[in-house]
């Protein structure tokens, strides 16, 4: 029988209220409702009987009918199958209040919250998420502020606000949101979303290297030559050209997402899993790398643009033709990089990030490639493959080593074959949706899984050594490659020194 380490069992959730800030929008019907129902699905029952769900926003509509395109949302994209009465149960949390950007909105708001934990016994446990663009965050929470609706006195529950990517478009913005965050809330009551974190394969991370002795034996420069992280997707940039044509690929992706995986692969073992101190050891390899020279931007980082090309049998038009992209946009819908974490660990070894728009699949991975073998037995005559761990985030969730070995038969024939696990096989259960994962995680307090505010700068530090170079040089420097394809040819010599290639989910 297999043995199961329970370390802990799911914490009980407390009642609270959860104000969802632009509760019509994309984000709160795409993931936020459809996540919060699959926590208080009839498997689940993760939510206090008391809590409630108070969407918020400027459209005025009734609350029967917030509660059916909450209905609607959940049908289509909750992780948890609609069940009728789980549905009851949970349309009876949601509320709805029009006009928030009206000068009394947070007034009746605030009047609205103390009458419902007032009727419902609740203790005033408030959670604020700002599903509202970024440049209006400091605005809000100042309101939140002089509304009186956060900041209790200490032992009268708690008010905590999730933020959601990006915080800040480069280092002296982001400095300036967290400063004025820091001005109304304390560092413990802010939750910087970063959605990968709350990936199943993200959070097996750490088990996988702290869990098991084989690897931790071998994670540093000793062992292994180099480590690649691919986050790419397959769709143009479609509707968001209003966003993207302003943010680019080294913005949307490599500041955040593929520096936070970067980090826990990076880390040195926390002394506990309490989240500061989680925290503090994938900060420390974010303090390890130094930001790019003009000279290494060159030569370490390629940025490119799609043209025209084909996915999935459709014509995909050039990005400067997108609609809503500028004729002469330098923005990068691809990076390809090089850096190095300063430290006693990882010494020499290079570390690639590579993400963009319109390639061939949609995928996340980290591919951890151990050092070649010497020319001795096996590999005298013919350089056999080096062992790769490959860490799949998505679609296909699980890991793989490849190994080499001996085909059956008279002849000494070898080849590398993959020791596989794929999730889904091999637990036979439902995974939590990220963003499950993450409002669980606000609810009961804990920050592990979210990002604080010296990590958003460190890696703002060094993106913005780039971007400095960018925008004197404009386009020049900004390659192309086909829609469809794996990116320019520079993002592939740029491996050559490894005589391998990127490996392709």
């Amino acid at each position: 029988m297999d043995q199961i380490v329970r370390l802990a069992g799911a914490e009980k959730v407390p009642p609270c209220t959860v104000v969802i800030f632009g509760a019509s929008g994309d984000l709160a019907m795409r993931k936020l409702i459809p996540a919060l129902y699959s926590l208080d699905s009839c498997g689940e029952r993760m939510l206090a009987d008391e809590t409630m769900i108070v969407g918020c926003a400027r459209r005025a509509i009734p609350v029967d009918q917030f509660r059916q395109h909450a209905r609607s949302a959940v049908e289509r994209l909750a992780n948890a199958p609609l069940q009728e009465g789980c549905w009851d149960r949970f349309a009876s949390r949601l509320d709805y209040l029009s006009g928030i950007d009206h000068p009394e909105g947070f007034a009746r708001l605030k009047a609205r919250l103390e009458q419902i934990e007032l009727s419902g016994g609740l203790p005033p446990n408030r959670i604020f998420y700002l599903a509202i663009p970024p440049d209006a965050i400091l605005d809000w929470v100042q309101r939140l502020h002089d509304s009186g609706l956060i900041g209790l006195p200490e032992g009268r529950g708690f008010s905590r606000v999730v933020v959601e990517k990006p915080i800040g478009v480069d280092l002296r913005s982001a400095r300036a949101i967290n400063a004025g965050l820091h001005r109304y809330l304390d560092e413990s009551q802010i939750f910087r979303i970063d959605h990968y974190l709350g990936k199943e394969t993200v959070r097996n991370f750490m088990v996988l290297r702290f869990g098991n002795s084989i690897f931790e034996q071998i994670w540093n420069s000793h062992h292994i030559d180099h480590v690649q992280i691919t986050v790419s997707e397959e769709e143009g940039v479609g509707a968001r050209a209003g966003y993207y044509d302003h943010a680019g690929a080294l913005r949307d992706m490599v500041q955040n997402h593929m520096f936070q995986l970067l980090s826990l692969i990076a880390m040195e073992p926390p002394v506990s899993l309490a989240a500061e101190d989680v925290r503090q050891a994938k900060l420390n390899v974010l303090r390890a790398i130094k930001p790019l020279t003009p000279e290494e931007v060159h030569h370490q980082v390629i940025r490119a643009q799609y043209a025209a090309g084909h996915l999935d049998g459709k014509v995909v038009p050039d990005y400067s033709h997108e609609p809503g992209v500028a004729p002469d946009s330098a923005t990068e819908t691809y990076v390809a990089l090089k850096l190095f974490v300063n430290n006693w660990r990882w010494s020499g070894v290079p570390f690639y990030l590579r993400t963009g728009k319109a390639l061939p699949r949609r995928a996340s991975s980290v591919a951890i490639h151990f050092k070649h073998l010497p020319a001795i037995l096996f590999a005298e005559h013919h350089r056999l493959p080096a062992n790769v761990l490959t860490l799949r985030i998505q679609p296909d969730e699980g890991f793989s080593l490849s190994v080499t070995a001996k085909q059956p038969g008279l002849d000494l024939s070898i080849r590398p074959v993959n020791m596989d696990l794929h999730y889904e096989r091999e637990f036979q259960a439902r995974s939590p949706e990220a963003y499950e994962m993450l409002l669980y995680e606000v609810m009961i307090g804990d920050q592990t899984l979210f990002v604080d505010a010296e990590t958003v700068e460190r890696s703002w530090l060094f993106i913005q050594s780039i971007l400095d170079v960018w925008e004197r040089e404009g386009r020049q420097g900004l390659l192309s490659y086909a829609a469809g394809s794996w990116g320019p040819a520079a993002a592939h010599q740029m491996l050559r020194q490894h005589q391998c290639g990127w490996y392709e989910p």
